[in-house]
């Protein structure tokens, strides 16, 4: 009687594996359509494939000339569609019509969900595809960058938020304090910062400047240049001592990790941004280090310590409910969602549940920078 539930159970598995692989396959194809909104709309193209038994999915937003956009994940349930893509925030779910031809859908992106019907591409009726901008042409890796030109002004006030990025090869940052640039530019904490003047926190400067070496730099030339700059534009000179601080460690917890490792160009720059209102952080193509730094830099109230031994670049997103003592670095905590039962976790138990991650307080040694003198900057 054992044997024969067993053969059953098996049969039924068996059963229900190839009905899923049924459904999979008819999702394989091209899919095309419109999100409207009221300036306009914006066609894009999906193209799923079937790769050993489990589905793939690539997105392209053809008027925006954007490159391809591999899906996090892409999943067919009876005639229910599910579609995530980490690296826009995105999340796409729809129902599969009877012919296998249309999804009425909807697409959410960090706001309310829009509609998206999508309709199965033939030879005659698929989109052109833009071919994709060239990659940029990188930095040799052994070259130390200083800014050619720089210059620095001051912030619009009524600017929010703060940003560093690089377009081409400039490297720019909006809204940044001198703390802002030495913790970005040494990996720091602002409580690692000791002696500075009382603006070091206040006065906000925008900066652009382009590199003295051809080509577009990485994180780490990125880190140089600033640190020249605030050398030579701010005069800063500094000493390090060591410090037993309040620190917040970095661990993989008992579930493992729970998000992928990036499909992009390794090489790449990462992409670390906060949508909405500040409770939602996109992370594409970035290492566990980077992350740690821009949790200590913008979000913690004390250091962060990677010790989660991880090497790798990833994609995730990462929702939380900040408390009135996080994103000091971006302006505070914005106010608590007015529907509190659909307000996701605090930031420690978000970063368990959604990541596989552990944030645990504790004490460690620390490096502390001693400032010794700086001048508000030159001029350009």
């Amino acid at each position: 009687m054992k044997k024969l539930m067993l053969c059953v159970i098996a049969l039924a598995a068996l059963r229900g594996s190839a009905l899923q692989a049924q459904n999979a396959q008819k999702i394989a194809g091209t899919w095309q359509g419109a999100l409207k909104s009221p300036n306009g709309q914006l066609r894009v193209v999906i193209k799923v494939s079937l790769e050993n038994d489990k589905l793939k999915a690539v997105f392209y937003s053809i008027d925006q000339q954007s490159p391809a956009i591999p899906a996090s994940t892409m999943t067919s349930d009876g005639s229910t569609v599910k579609m995530t893509i980490a690296a826009l925030n995105g999340n796409f779910e729809g129902k599969l019509s009877a012919d296998a031809n249309s999804i009425a859908g909807t697409w959410s992106q960090g706001g309310p969900p829009m509609p998206l019907d999508l309709a199965r591409a033939t030879a005659e009726t698929a989109w052109a595809i833009p071919e994709p901008p060239p990659p940029p042409t990188r930095m040799a890796a052994n070259a130390n960058p200083a800014f050619e030109v720089a210059t620095i002004k001051p912030s619009d006030p009524a600017r929010p938020g703060k940003l560093y990025t690089v377009r081409g090869a400039d490297v720019i940052t909006i809204n940044t304090t001198l703390s802002d640039l030495m913790t970005m530019a040494y990996d720091l904490h602002p409580k690692q910062i000791t002696g500075g003047p009382a603006w070091l926190e206040s006065e906000k400067y925008d900066v652009t400047g382009r590199p003295d070496v051809s080509g577009q730099p990485n994180v780490a030339q990125m880190k140089t240049m600033i640190q020249k700059l605030l050398a030579d534009r701010f005069q800063l000179k500094f000493h390090r001592e060591k410090k037993e601080l309040s620190v917040y460690a970095l661990t993989v917890g008992k579930t493992g990790l729970k998000f992928a490792k990036s499909e992009r160009d390794p090489d790449s720059l990462p992409g670390l941004f906060f949508r909405g209102p500040g409770t939602n952080l996109n992370v594409t193509n970035a290492t566990m280090a980077q992350f740690a730094s821009l949790m200590q830099s913008a979000v913690l109230d004390r250091p962060v310590v990677d010790q989660t031994s991880l090497t790798e670049k990833y994609d995730f997103i990462l929702k939380w409910t900040p408390d009135q003592g996080q994103l000091l670095g971006l302006g505070g905590a914005p106010p608590p969602p007015a529907n509190l039962s659909d307000a996701p976790p605090d930031l420690f138990t978000a970063i368990q549940q959604q990541l596989g991650l552990k944030l645990e307080s504790t004490r460690a040694p620390a490096d502390v920078v001693v400032i010794e003198r700086v001048e508000k900057p030159s001029d350009n």
